[in-house]
């Protein structure tokens, strides 16, 4: 992803993914994620929606929700990094054309663009429900379509309909016009890739006012309060993230996009104070956000149940972009970490591991009487479902898939940053250089140079805070940015060792849900227990700290999985709530071999009780 028309030079590398687990996803989304998207578009109805505003007789508007078309455009945008692949997915440009072509019809003259608000049978009238209209929402994922189509395919089609929408909204909104907001954030971002794919200073200037008049009182509220929709304070205000999980990091992500093109100092502040709360106190361990079903919200500090854990996956990319942004703007390694552990835990997840199956929410347990569909949707299957009637999850799942090679590196001055470790070649200017590596299932990471700069440069690589001893050509280096500078030579390699010991991670004494339990890590992977991988019921299992240091790395088919014994706790008592008269003791009735397998892999069998975190044996 290039960053900035002025800063842009300061970004720029070019980046493909050639093998390893980074590389097999993307292989997978080509394969079998798009075409299976693809055909899922089509039977929902979302081009029919288009259609119908020429054609009345197509049918009625299909779907309950004003912001269809922004899966769609999601599906653009990845598409956008695959048509031009000799391996493209199978219709894709087929599919992509038919779109582009719907959407030139279905603009209004004046550059509107929402099948939903200019449905002739909707009596909504447009712009009239800013709060749960999406339509700038819906512009924002247009914007980022169009912008991704005209960098990688060179066809400004879409943006030339992107622009059109936008100008309209800078006439109605800009500085001279109505100040209002939209009730779901996403356009602030957008808008700022627009100014700096065109250089028109307006679309800045309006990313920086939606930022800005956030919780002056310019949104209706209606059906949540304030806190809902960010709008319960100005942005640099705001006490703690809150509210729509998505719509706070997307918000989030925006304000920092208008922190690097303008280097306001006050965003910076505001987004260092609540990305730093929330990864304290609101995040959890598999780096999932929002802790509550019923308004798809970020709870109160330390509110993070288990089992009712939501963690979005649109919440996972959405906070990845904002991660990046904070990486872009500060250049700490920190910001990156976090984005590893959501990339290799609640982002990944949320697909199944033939690639056509999705979670929505993405909890850390499953009882083992668990009933409820994921996206508490009805009937069909119990775990990952191959769509929802509110399918945002899938389309942003196929995007962020197709530019993970965008936040594999970057370069500030004379220094390669590597933040993420995988097969790839990486160049920019004269430096080339491949990386080989077998992360995250080992941490031997080898960089190649391929083409050496006739003057000294550095190269800077991640060390991620969960490691300890990390080396880099055979000298110990302290988590954050190990720094190689000198004239590099072709040929030449730099030698990196990241030790991946199993970890037991506790929990804070304010998290309750969690109080008194363990989990197991290793490299950015949190691990869990399924039911099929051990003899008794998870909830009765026991685990020590040493048990998990102790555990066997062991390969398994395309994986690394972790075999430990672990306790088994005696029969529980009978009563809900027990008298008790002295310090209950966990005492162990017996031990069994267990399998822990990687987080993302959980929920590809049968549906049974899953654990991340079991109780602590004494």
């Amino acid at each position: 992803m290039s960053h900035g028309t002025e800063q842009r030079t300061a970004f720029v590398v070019e980046v493909e993914l050639t093998g390893g687990l980074l590389g097999a996803w993307q292989q997978r989304n080509r394969a079998a994620t798009i075409p299976h998207s693809i055909a899922e578009l089509r039977k929902a109805g979302n081009l029919e929606n288009l259609r119908r505003l020429a054609d009345p007789s197509v049918g009625p508007y299909r779907g309950r929700y004003p912001f269809l078309d922004t899966d769609l455009y999601k599906t653009l945008e990845g598409l956008a990094y695959e048509v031009g692949r000799d391996d493209a997915p199978a219709g894709a440009r087929e599919f992509f054309d038919e779109v582009v072509g719907l959407l030139e019809q279905a603009q209004a003259e004046d550059g509107y663009l929402n099948s939903y608000f200019q449905d002739p049978d909707q009596p909504k009238q447009p712009w009239s429900d800013l709060g749960w209209g999406h339509e700038l929402y819906n512009l924002g994922h247009l914007i980022q379509a169009a912008v991704a189509a005209n960098r990688q395919l060179s066809d400004g089609r879409l943006l030339t309909i992107a622009r059109r929408f936008a100008d309209l909204v800078v006439q109605r909104y800009g500085v001279d016009g109505e100040e209002v907001v939209d009730g779901h954030p996403e356009v602030e971002m957008a808008l700022v890739e627009l100014y700096r794919e065109t250089g028109r200073d307006e679309y800045l200037t309006q990313a920086r006012l939606f930022v800005d008049r956030r919780g002056q009182g310019k949104l209706k509220h209606t059906i949540f309060p304030a806190e809902y929709f960010q709008d319960n304070a100005p942005f640099r205000e705001l006490p703690s993230v809150t509210g729509h999980a998505v719509r706070m990091a997307y918000l989030a992500a925006g304000a920092a996009d208008v922190h690097l093109e303008t280097g306001d100092p006050t965003l910076l502040a505001a987004l260092e104070r609540l990305w730093d709360d929330m990864v304290a106190t609101k995040l959890y361990l598999t780096g999932g956000l929002g802790s509550r079903h019923s308004d798809e919200a970020i709870g109160d500090r330390y509110e993070l149940p288990s089992e009712r854990a939501y963690a979005e996956t649109c919440a996972a990319i959405a906070t990845m972009q904002w991660a990046w942004r904070m990486f872009l703007a500060t250049g700490k390694a920190s910001y990156l970490d976090v984005f590893e552990t959501v990339l290799y835990n609640a982002y990944a997840v949320g697909l199944s591991a033939e690639g056509t199956a999705f979670f929505y929410d993405n909890p850390l347990q499953r009882r083992p009487d668990h009933e409820q569909r994921s996206g508490a949707e009805s009937g069909g299957d119990p775990l990952r479902r191959p769509w929802f009637g509110c399918p945002c999850c899938p389309p942003n799942i196929i995007r962020w898939m197709s530019e993970l090679q965008d936040h594999v590196a970057a370069v500030r001055d004379d220094t390669l940053y590597v933040g993420l470790y995988a097969d790839a070649r990486i160049t920019t200017g004269d430096l080339e250089v491949t990386v080989t590596t077998d992360y995250p299932w080992d941490g031997q990471v080898t960089i190649t140079i391929q083409q050496g700069p006739e003057t000294e440069q550095a190269i800077a690589l991640r060390i991620p805070s969960w490691v300890v001893g990390a080396q880099v050509d055979g000298s110990v280096v302290d988590a954050g940015w190990a720094v190689v500078r000198r004239m590099f030579v072709a040929g030449e390699t730099i030698q990196l060792t990241l030790p991946m010991a199993p970890r037991a991670h506790g929990s804070h004494p304010y998290l309750d849900a969690t109080r008194g339990a363990i989990a197991v890590a290793r490299g950015p992977l949190v691990y869990c227990v399924e039911q099929q991988d051990v003899a008794a019921p998870v909830d009765d299992l026991l685990l020590s700290a040493t048990e998990v240091q102790n555990a066997a790395a062991r390969r398994s088919n395309d994986h690394v999985v972790l075999e430990l014994p672990v306790g088994v706790a005696p029969a529980p008592p009978k009563e809900l709530y027990p008298l008790i008269t002295e310090q209950p003791q966990v005492a162990r009735a017996g031990e069994v071999p267990a399998t822990f397998v990687p987080y993302f892999l959980w929920g590809n069998r049968q549906a049974l009780a899953m654990r991340v975190w079991l109780r602590a044996a004494n």
